[in-house]
């Protein structure tokens, strides 16, 4: 009996054809993966280029009272924010949750502000315990003021001079901020910010010698 070269010539370019294809189809999703990769890293570069900058000043008022000015400097092809979300955090980096029976609770701490300024409560938009307000837009080159007062001391503190030893634990702290920016059709971006806050100086009435 001949050797069957047609059906071996058939069954090779089969084979071969399968391994063409396969070939092809291996070259195909390896060009898709690197140009995810280029597209990716693209993304992410645009992102780093576009990611906002802020000037945000601190205007000392009369007693406990501050204003606060967000104003959005950059960069330029930003051109606006859909949203920013500004959230007062703690202004050092103790652990102040409760490791003692009979202390606070965990929802007590966390309504504590701890740092040396918050926002005032119910003003701009702020919720009831000063920690944020509502999201607003801004445009490249605008700003927008926010109302701010001295914290007050933790609910469960002791002791007439409560108030003051709070102040002493604030003096020198910032305060710090977190911004969440958001733009439809870019991913969002996060910007931390300390501000200095200026001590204003404490009175003290000296009694005065009275000569007859």
């Amino acid at each position: 009996m001949g050797t069957p070269w047609a059906s071996i010539i058939a069954g090779s370019t089969a084979v071969f054809s399968a391994v063409t294809t396969g070939g092809a189809w291996l070259a195909a999703r390896r060009a898709n993966a690197a140009a995810d990769a280029v597209a990716r890293i693209e993304r992410d570069r645009w992102h780093a280029d576009l990611l906002p900058q802020f000037s945000v000043r601190m205007e000392m008022g009369g007693g406990d009272r501050a204003t606060l000015s967000v104003r959005l400097v950059g960069p330029l092809p930003l051109c606006h924010l859909d949203e920013i979300r500004v959230d007062v955090v703690q202004s050092d980096d103790i652990d102040y949750r409760p490791r003692l029976a009979g202390g606070p609770t965990e929802e007590q701490v966390a309504a504590q502000e701890w740092g040396p300024l918050w926002f005032v409560p119910g003003s701009d938009g702020a919720d009831r315990h000063g920690h944020t307000v509502v999201p607003f837009a801004l445009a490249v080159g605008r700003g927008r003021p926010f109302a701010v007062e001295r914290t007050r001391s933790p609910l469960w503190w002791a002791g007439d001079d409560r108030e003051e030893r709070w102040r002493d634990k604030c003096l020198n702290l910032p305060m710090r901020l977190v911004l969440t920016c958001r733009r439809e059709g870019f991913d969002p971006s996060t910007v931390p910010y300390e501000v200095d806050v200026p001590e204003v100086p404490r009175v003290r009435f000296v009694g005065r010698p009275c000569w007859g």
